[in-house]
């Protein structure tokens, strides 16, 4: 008696695959496109208007000096460290949620932007973030600013430190608890920072946690995109192990995956690359959530496609939201934080009631 399944011979498999590939780098194609359609749009917003023409000629090589000054000094900066942080909160949520089997993770849901809030505003009150007595976040900027992004920087991997050490041997479930409940430590922390120190540092951190993507210059830029690029690396040599674990565990460990410790590598790497990017650029949130939603509409959830997908579109919702940042009430700038969340919560809702709910 033969136990195997009987295939539809009308079906033509290889080329019904080769249908399927091709529609999945169709799909990053257009992400791609969209992302540096978006790039090429941010570098003429701004208080000084120059005309995507102006922008097309300055990228060219050509241009006034005014323009080509304004774009690689200012602009190409932010967009660079836009694209970079996108993709580095989009890549990290989109592991976590595999990983964790919950679709609701990510670095600010998991307690790693709450780490590095705290970690950056104890770097401004306690080791000279915001020694110049100037009310504004300037003062971030232009007392210590390496001290500040280090100390973010190690906030965020300790709540991922926290969490994997609390939740060791425990269920995803458990981990996004114990997540949240770091996450409110964490805040709670940073509230007392604040209310025991003056207003300069008060408003300093507050600032901070605004998000600016600003503040990094090419050093920053460089170093978000080595890590970026190395996670990448790691995430698609992994790329069939995730596509197993879409399954469950039981069916990937029967598949041959170490389950327990992908599980804890792809965590360490993902507090790795969001805690840089939150370090550099602030408290952003909702990118690491969303971006990884709307990838899988485009490519599934085959992870193949669906990492370098989620980069991409990572990357194209935060050049969107700095667009709309400078747009809404030019020429002052919104703070791109507090702009993702508000812009944020009603696409995922929106989303969330389209699909009917997670599955």
């Amino acid at each position: 008696m033969s136990l195997k399944t009987p295939k539809d011979e009308s079906v033509d498999y290889p080329l019904e695959y080769s249908k399927y590939i091709r529609r999945k780098w169709l799909a990053l194609i257009i992400t791609g496109a969209a992302a540096l359609g978006a790039a090429i749009v941010s570098l003429s917003v701004g208080a000084a208007g120059l005309p995507l023409a102006e922008v097309l000629r300055v990228l060219a090589g050509g241009g006034e000096d005014t323009s080509r000054i304004i774009i690689f000094n200012v602009r190409l900066p932010r967009a660079a460290t836009a694209l970079s942080v996108g993709a580095a909160l989009a890549m990290a949520g989109c592991v976590m949620q595999n990983v964790l089997r919950n679709p609701l993770a990510s670095a600010s849901t998991l307690g790693i932007a709450q780490g590095a809030s705290f970690g950056a505003a104890a770097a401004i009150v306690y080791f000279g973030g915001a020694r110049a007595g100037i009310a504004s976040g300037a003062a971030v900027i232009a007392s210590n600013p390496y001290a500040v992004t280090l100390s973010a920087f190690l906030g965020g991997v300790s709540a991922t430190a926290l969490i994997l050490l609390l939740a060791r041997g425990a269920s995803p479930s458990a981990m996004i608890l114990a997540g949240v409940a770091i996450g409110a430590m964490f805040t709670g922390g940073t509230a007392l920072i604040q209310y025991f120190t003056d207003d300069v540092r008060v408003g300093s951190i507050v600032y901070w946690t605004f998000g600016n993507l600003g503040r990094a210059g090419w050093r920053e830029i460089s170093v978000m995109s080595a890590l970026n690029a190395l996670a990448f690396i790691y995430f698609l040599f992994n790329r069939w192990n995730y596509n197993a674990m879409e399954s469950g565990a039981r069916t990937a460990k029967s598949l041959g995956v170490g389950v327990g410790a992908l599980t804890l590598a792809s965590m360490a790497v993902c507090a790795l690359v969001s805690s840089a990017a939150i370090a550099f650029a602030g408290t952003i949130s909702f990118i690491g959530l969303i971006a990884p939603h709307i990838a899988r509409k485009f490519v599934g959830s085959d992870h193949r496609f669906l990492v370098p997908c989620s980069a991409l579109t990572g990357g194209a919702v935060m050049l969107a939201a700095d667009i709309a940042s400078r747009m809404i009430r030019a020429p002052a700038v919104l703070p791109i934080g507090a702009l993702t969340s508000f812009l944020g919560a009603p696409l995922f809702l929106y989303l969330i009631i389209r699909k009917g709910g997670f599955k």
